[in-house]
């Protein structure tokens, strides 16, 4: 008998913080699936806007019919402010598992003209990969100078995330 399979469609995006408040907040670092990019104007956010992370937990919530990672953590509680990110994806599978689903993989598209992604994408990859407890897969795309992403104002993430139901000789259930 084949487990029942669900898709997830995640979306995130953040706005670079301006150069007068970066100089105002030193040490907030720019946080892209949970890998830090040195001397990186951060991103807005009442976490660490991280949105590879924030994207991929938005899928997999999604896929598993879990509501969104807006209603789990919100930005009103203070308890999220400066959350790393990881942390918050962690707890999104816990919830996936603890609903019978297990990850079966994640796929990311990310919009950025800057920072460059690919000397990063193996690391990203990894942390996320092993966070979500399957593959997660990431690619850098520009916006080839059209709109906010193409001029460099933020950066943005869409995730698919494929989930398949956990069986009882799985030990759920």
């Amino acid at each position: 008998m084949t487990q029942p399979l669900r898709v997830g469609n995640g979306f995130d995006i953040h706005a670079f913080v301006d150069d007068a408040s970066w100089s105002a907040t030193p040490g907030r670092p720019l946080v892209l699936g949970g890998v830090v990019f040195d001397a990186e104007r951060p991103l807005v956010g009442h976490s660490d806007a991280d949105v590879i992370t924030h994207a991929v937990a938005e899928a997999l919530l999604g896929a598993a019919g879990l509501g969104d990672i807006g209603a789990l953590f919100p930005d009103t509680d203070p308890r999220w402010e400066g959350a790393d990110s990881l942390e918050l994806l962690a707890e999104v599978v816990s919830r996936l598992t603890g609903a019978g689903w297990a990850v079966v993989n994640v796929d990311c598209s990310v919009v950025a003209e800057r920072p460059k992604l690919a000397p990063h994408r193996s690391e990203i990859e990894t942390r996320l990969s092993r966070v979500v407890g399957a593959p997660v897969t990431v690619k850098g795309r520009r916006g080839e100078g059209l709109g906010a992403l193409g001029r460099s104002e933020g950066i943005a993430c869409w995730a698919t995330a494929l989930i398949s139901e956990l069986g009882t000789d799985e030990g759920n259930g």
